[in-house]
């Protein structure tokens, strides 16, 4: 088959990266499975595995390799009135009263529900590689830290609740203008920015758990992945696709920070290994790969994914209740 996938950033990415690190896996392993890969990315692309189409994704209909694919996947916005077979994945949640194309694909059971969708590929990467055995003594919070509604003053207030133990804020600054002044004085936290691969497992293979209070309908977040892959179970609120991501044996939710702490306590009762195992058994790449193959074969032959056109069934709060 051939398959286009667009992206609206370049790849490979070397440190934050949500939706274009599933892109890049998700390439690696369509190429892997014998399919002939295009991908379409802002110019400064490389890629050994697929054919990369430098393209700024504004006049996207008019690039001619459109006309020689099966498929095309989308993870940018869809041109209006495109006509021919695609797929579109919603990384994030719509606007309230905003549309999706009917052809989504939601990366949550949660997601599509809120949406009012019937079709979801969990996001998936491939399994990454860690000592499982070595010493943990801290815990770890890893997203955009500016972002409230990741809520890192809540893992850091969770820390502290927990015999003040130490966290490691793998994604975000002390301090930060970039949405409005903000200033974390607490020194049981040891901020270390944007972080690539190699840094984040040094520090997740040493820590005793991912602490993860959101404050919002996080789709899929690749965090609860990357974690688990290096053996922390999750410590996290019970909101959007969290409690289908993490089950009993792999972590806690809780919108108390009171009870996340008590868990965070008795940290040692989540195994490395069955974290890890089950990581890798839902949600690596081969797997997400194949069920895209499946819906691709789906769209081809004319089916539609979604009964209704998708959108957002209830207005999203700007912020959900964490004590």
């Amino acid at each position: 088959m051939k398959i286009a996938i667009t992206s609206n950033i370049a790849l490979p990415v070397e440190k934050y990266g949500g939706a274009e690190r599933v892109i890049w896996d998700l390439c690696h392993m369509l190429s892997i499975l014998g399919h002939e890969v295009f991908i379409l990315a802002p110019k400064g692309s490389i890629c050994s595995f697929a054919n990369v189409i430098e393209s700024d994704l504004k006049n996207i209909k008019g690039e001619k390799i459109l006309l020689d694919v099966d498929i095309v996947h989308f993870f940018s916005k869809v041109p209006d009135n495109y006509d021919k077979p695609f797929i579109y994945t919603a990384e994030g949640n719509a606007q309230f009263g905003n549309v999706l194309p009917q052809q989504t694909v939601f990366v949550s059971r949660n997601q599509a529900m809120r949406h009012g969708g019937d079709c979801f590929v969990h996001n998936s990467l491939t399994p990454r590689e860690g000592d499982l055995s070595l010493n943990r003594d801290s815990f770890h919070f890893l997203g955009k830290a500016a972002w409230r509604r990741k809520n890192v003053k809540g893992a850091i207030l969770c820390a502290k609740k927990a015999n003040r133990v130490q966290i490691d804020i793998l994604g975000g600054t002390r301090l930060n203008f970039n949405m409005g002044f903000r200033f974390t004085p607490d020194l049981h936290a040891n901020f270390h920015g944007m972080v690539d691969d190699d840094f984040k497992k040094l520090k997740i293979t040493k820590s005793r758990g991912l602490v993860f209070p959101v404050l919002w309908n996080d789709p899929c977040p690749l965090s609860i992945i990357e974690s688990l892959y290096w053996g922390a179970p999750v410590f996290g609120t019970p909101y959007g696709s969290l409690p289908e991501l993490v089950p009993d044996e792999v972590g806690f939710l809780s919108a108390d920070s009171d009870e996340l702490a008590e868990a965070m306590k008795n940290s040692d009762q989540w195994k490395p290994k069955v974290c890890r195992d089950y990581a890798v058994e839902n949600f690596n790449s081969k797997k997400m790969a194949l069920k895209y193959l499946e819906i691709y074969e789906r769209v081809i032959d004319g089916e539609v994914l979604n009964k209704s056109i998708p959108t957002l069934q209830e207005p999203e709060p700007k912020l959900l209740p964490f004590e």
